[in-house]
């Protein structure tokens, strides 16, 4: 049971209702962590365009995939983990591979930045930085640009997790791939 009561369309004030009715128009996320965001609807609006100039950037739909699996998975994340998982099925990533991550274990990937984007997603928020040996290889192998989206992902989805968290905003009780213990 979510532990921050979620506002009902016609409850919204003005400004809650326009950054809502934005988002659900284009096809962004509205629910999960944006219910709590909501009540901000500044930081509702900047966590949206946030997302939206993350997926546009130097990092494949698979690469961002990846990472957030990583993540939702370091934070325990259950609603996030959920949406991840249907949204990485949806373009193609094995459910191997997300069964691996779910068990924290490395999943066989043959592309070298999708590894690279696992390791990163891995190591940064366990060791709170990357070692010489992977910030080296992460931008050999991602590029200068594409290690600063990598990193930027890693935070943004961390905020969406801590946000699931701290509010227990659960997934729905048909989860067909919940988050291991």
């Amino acid at each position: 049971m979510t532990r921050i009561a979620i506002i009902d369309r016609d409850k919204m004030n003005a400004e809650q209702a326009r950054v809502y009715d934005a988002a659900k128009e284009s096809g962004s996320p509205v629910g999960g962590p944006y219910h709590a965001y909501i009540r901000l609807p500044k930081l509702f609006e900047a966590s949206q365009n946030l997302r939206g100039s993350l997926s546009s950037g130097p990092l494949s739909r698979r690469e961002q995939q990846i990472v957030n699996l990583a993540v939702a998975r370091h934070w325990n994340a259950r609603y996030p983990w959920f949406a991840q998982v249907r949204n990485s099925l949806a373009i193609g990533i094995e459910q191997a591979v997300i069964d691996a991550i779910n068990a924290r274990k490395t999943p066989t990937l043959a592309d070298a930045r999708e590894r690279m984007c696992l390791l990163v997603a891995s190591e940064l928020p366990a060791n709170k930085g990357l070692s010489k040996e992977t910030y080296a290889e992460a931008e050999k192998i991602m590029g200068t640009e594409g290690l600063v989206a990598l990193v930027a992902s890693i935070g943004s989805f961390s905020m969406t997790c801590l946000t699931a968290n701290s509010f227990e905003i659960d997934p729905p009780a048909a989860n067909p791939t919940p988050l291991r213990e």
